[in-house]
């Protein structure tokens, strides 16, 4: 078995370090058992030092010129050769336990694709409210957030892969996909509860109250729009770091 950890990154010089490091000593989950496990950054076309901070930190870099996270993650997925893809976002911390959880879900033989719920670090009440809100719906929809996702890699691949049609929520596309394709093999959809991802707030710091108003509006009564479209998007690709 080998497992090959993708983490997309566009702007990341802050963070970037931090995050690899943590999913180094997370990567001893899968290597403790014998498997193999490789790390796969793809430098989404920073105009920063990202790309030297992750092969300083002993990622293979590859590159994505075109500045979409669903190519991002997709480009990195291709030069994956993993049975199984680990997505883990440029500013999130998995623990070593979190992915054990997810090695003992591979090796149940039933699993094809899971996430995890999320904990933001040193958050404020709106951020624990809205990581309720949105590990709620994660659990109760089997939706992974884009920040944590695992699956087959065979399975992926025959899906397609991430939407480039889509700049924002091309995880819960990816996610609804998987589903069919459980109910057709017989296989399962999970979310781990158990040692939740710690991902950056920095969302909540970079960003005004009108801004991330104004976000939730755009995509609750424009969806369609919303994700297909870079500049209705721009609160992710605005490189606000």
């Amino acid at each position: 078995m080998k497992i090959s950890v993708v983490v997309p990154a566009f702007n990341e010089e802050k963070l970037i370090a931090a995050s690899l490091a943590s999913i180094r000593i997370a990567m001893t989950g899968f290597t403790d058992k014998g498997w193999g496990a490789e790390l796969i950054v793809c430098d989404n076309n920073s105009t920063d030092r990202t790309a030297e901070l992750a092969r300083a930190g002993g990622a293979l870099v590859v590159f994505e010129p075109v500045n979409q996270i669903g190519r991002a993650r997709n480009c990195g997925a291709a030069a994956a050769t993993g049975d199984w893809l680990v997505f883990v976002d440029a500013d999130s911390y998995p623990s070593r336990e979190l992915f054990g959880d997810v090695a003992g879900a591979i090796e149940t033989g039933t699993c094809i694709f899971g996430g995890s719920i999320g904990k933001m670090e040193a958050c404020n009440g709106a951020g624990h409210a809205i990581m309720l809100l949105w590990n709620t719906i994660s659990r109760v929809c089997k939706w992974a957030a884009g920040a944590f996702i695992f699956c087959d890699a065979a399975a992926f691949r025959k899906l397609g892969g991430f939407s480039h049609e889509l700049f924002a929520g091309e995880e819960l596309d990816l996610s609804q996909r998987f589903k069919a394709l459980a109910r057709a093999t017989g296989k399962q959809v999970v979310i781990l509860r158990e040692h939740p991802l710690v991902t950056s707030s920095r969302r909540l710091r970079n960003y005004t109250s009108g801004e991330l108003l104004s976000l939730l509006m755009r995509a609750t009564f424009s969806p369609r729009r919303f994700m297909r479209s870079r500049e209705a998007c721009h609160d992710w690709y605005d490189g606000r770091r």
